[in-house]
């Protein structure tokens, strides 16, 4: 069973940085290509990052040069590094393999 697990979130003002961790479980990382999401207040889910299996990256628009997703394939885990944070970056966050999606983990930056 594919199990997902974030953690990291938190209260951070603009301009702070926050490091999301994915505990993965149930597949084997290493051959996966993961993704963070994330969900805004009244807002539609939003791809945030993707990182192959390969270990290439891509990000949305919204975090570009700000966001960084790595992945360490001996801890079974993937990690989102989130500088320079703003507002608008203000939601729930997310793993996500295919389908499957952790309980996710609440990031709140306050201006």
């Amino acid at each position: 069973e594919v199990q997902l697990a974030e953690s990291g979130g938190g209260l951070v003002q603009t301009g702070g940085s926050l490091r999301l961790s994915c505990a993965a479980s149930g597949f084997t990382l290493g051959l996966s290509g993961m993704s963070w999401v994330r969900q805004a207040p009244g807002k539609e889910l939003e791809w945030v990052s993707t990182i192959t299996a390969g270990g290439g990256t891509k990000y949305a628009d919204s975090v570009k040069g700000r966001f960084i997703v790595s992945r360490d394939n001996a801890k079974n885990t993937v990690y989102l590094q989130m500088n320079s944070l703003k507002a608008e970056d203000t939601a729930v966050y997310y793993c996500q393999r295919g389908p499957a999606r952790g309980q996710g983990t609440q990031v709140t930056v306050s201006s």
